[in-house]
């Protein structure tokens, strides 16, 4: 009987943080027995209804829903190839930078050149951009899967949830990616305290942002 743990990453592709947590948990893959499954969450959808929102982060928020929609869309139509339309845009997003996140077009070449990369039709670019109610939309999905990453961890966290076996968590928040061991200690330290049922918060003030680079 095997072993192997499985793992389902809630994101949002334009979450610094939520791509610094992925990398490690590609690292973790590398040193345990440990499958890691991708699913779209939506820092739009999340801040939608929040008052009182900073308006160049609200535009900002608003804007991510572009490629949080088109992720929903690979998700539902070919789900195995959601890390890696994850991995093609996060990579020009947090390593390449430069983007302009207050344009409401500023994702859209990405995608496109995304979708090409990694050999999906570039039909998928058409649901960046559609109300869920239209046709062809995939609001639907997209609410769904971010529904229940916030039914697992409630709803005043942020991207990333982390989901483990039966237990989820929001991070962990970590600013620089650990590899090799390093990558694995810090994984099962999670599995341990995220299976512990009356564990709930650990944090500290943090004094740098995120950045998509090794410690």
């Amino acid at each position: 009987m095997s072993d192997q743990q499985n793992a389902t990453m809630y994101f949002d592709v334009t979450c610094p943080f939520a791509w610094v947590t992925s990398r490690w948990l590609l690292e973790v893959e590398k040193v345990r027995d440990v499958e890691i499954q991708w699913a779209p969450m939506s820092l739009a959808v999340l801040n939608e209804d929040r008052e009182g929102l900073d308006p160049a982060y609200a535009r900002q928020a608003a804007n991510s829903k572009a490629p949080a929609l088109v992720a929903a869309a690979i998700y539902t139509e070919y789900p195995e190839k959601t890390g890696d339309f994850y991995t093609a845009m996060g990579e020009k997003i947090h390593n390449i930078g430069g983007v302009d996140k207050q344009d409401p077009e500023c994702y859209d070449q990405l995608i496109k050149n995304s979708l090409a990369e990694i050999g999906l039709p570039a039909e998928f670019f058409d649901a960046a951009h559609k109300a869920d109610d239209a046709e062809g939309s995939y609001g639907e999905q997209l609410r769904a899967s971010h529904a229940k990453a916030l039914e697992l961890v409630g709803d005043d966290v942020g991207t990333p949830v982390v989901r483990l076996g039966d237990r989820a968590f929001f991070g962990p928040v970590l600013t620089r990616i650990p590899r090799g061991e390093e990558a694995g200690k810090l994984f099962d330290a999670s599995v341990t305290l995220g299976s512990y049922p009356h564990f709930f918060e650990l944090k500290r003030s943090r004094t740098e942002d995120p950045r998509a680079e090794f410690a």
